[in-house]
């Protein structure tokens, strides 16, 4: 044996970061962010693509814990009308305080959208409404382009998302913040 070289240290790495990556995956599936209660906010911010979130979104406009919304990601056929027709809002309600956006096409462009959106509208607290497994991602990303002195209120929406989402989600997640840090 060479003195100075340790066998197997390359697959004790390797054991070290898949154990981290499993210990992370199971935390990540197993303790999804909840819903908040009543809270005053300026505005909503709902991502697309996930079943009940713009009903949230709505309720919190209706209880008074907003006054507007942005609804980001919407696909561009759908027209303000339709929009109010399926979600049953009021012409007025929609004119005064739903925005819709129709340019963003994922969780990244969705925050930057966003950003934007809260920038014009003079907005200093939001209610981040999103699915529970996509809450911490959605959130990460708006964190990042927001003025730090915006708050943001995470409120999820309970779901029962399978495996192969939770995995996806893990791992877009881990993805985003390994590029962050090498500047992608």
């Amino acid at each position: 044996m060479r003195i100075g070289k340790q066998p197997g240290i390359g697959r004790r790495l390797l054991s070290l970061v898949v154990l981290l990556w499993v210990l992370g995956f199971a935390w990540f599936a197993l303790v999804l962010p909840q819903p908040i209660g009543a809270g005053r906010s300026d505005a909503v911010i709902v991502p697309t693509g996930g079943e009940g979130r713009i009903g949230r979104g709505l309720e919190a406009l209706d209880r008074g814990w907003a006054r507007k919304m942005l609804v980001a990601g919407v696909d561009r056929e759908v027209k303000p009308r339709e929009f109010a027709a399926e979600y049953r809002v009021a012409p007025r309600r929609m004119a005064c305080c739903i925005t819709l956006d129709t340019e963003s096409v994922d969780t990244r462009t969705n925050a930057r959208i966003a950003a934007d959106w809260i920038a014009k509208n003079n907005v200093r607290s939001v209610r981040l409404v999103t699915s529970d497994w996509h809450m911490r991602r959605a959130a990460w990303e708006l964190e990042h382009v927001v003025p730090a002195n915006v708050t943001i209120a995470r409120d999820a929406v309970r779901s029962r998302p399978s495996l192969r989402i939770l995995f996806l989600e893990y791992n877009k997640l881990l993805a985003r913040r390994v590029g962050a840090l090498v500047g992608l």
